[in-house]
């Protein structure tokens, strides 16, 4: 399996582009969830709690802690990828609806793109591909 950002039609990763704007520290310990799900073969169950949880239909949350401080990626599986989908500093009990919206939006655009024939721009590869393959 490999993690993927999602990409907006503009060519922005928003995921990426917050993981950026962290500290070096911070980004390490989340690039470091993040290759958990880089480790699960294409039949294995989903990422356990406490590590991974469901967030509602088959959106999933990666749980990310650096200590006190706790992020969420939220993602869905598409076929042999996870698509990470966006990403929150989380500060409440629960998701944020907002933040389960955006998500939601952000699949729904990448299977239109992915489904559409021909297939719009950004394309499944490429340079101008709807999300980016994670590098470790």
């Amino acid at each position: 399996m490999q993690a993927v950002y999602f990409r907006d039609p503009n060519g922005r990763e928003p995921v990426n582009d917050f993981i950026d704007s962290l500290p070096p520290e911070r980004q390490e310990e989340i690039d470091h969830t993040i290759s958990l799900l880089n480790r699960l073969a294409p039949n294995d169950p989903p990422l356990p709690f406490p590590h991974s949880s469901q967030v509602e239909g088959q959106l999933r949350e990666l749980r990310c802690h650096y200590g006190r401080d706790l992020y969420r990626i939220v993602y869905r599986r598409s076929r042999n990828l996870f698509v990470l989908l966006h990403i929150v500093e989380k500060r409440t009990k629960a998701l944020p609806r907002a933040d389960i919206d955006i998500a939601k939006e952000r699949w729904v655009d990448f299977e239109q793109r992915m489904g559409a024939q021909p297939r719009r721009r950004p394309r499944a590869a490429g340079h101008d591909a709807p999300c980016h393959v994670y590098h470790f």
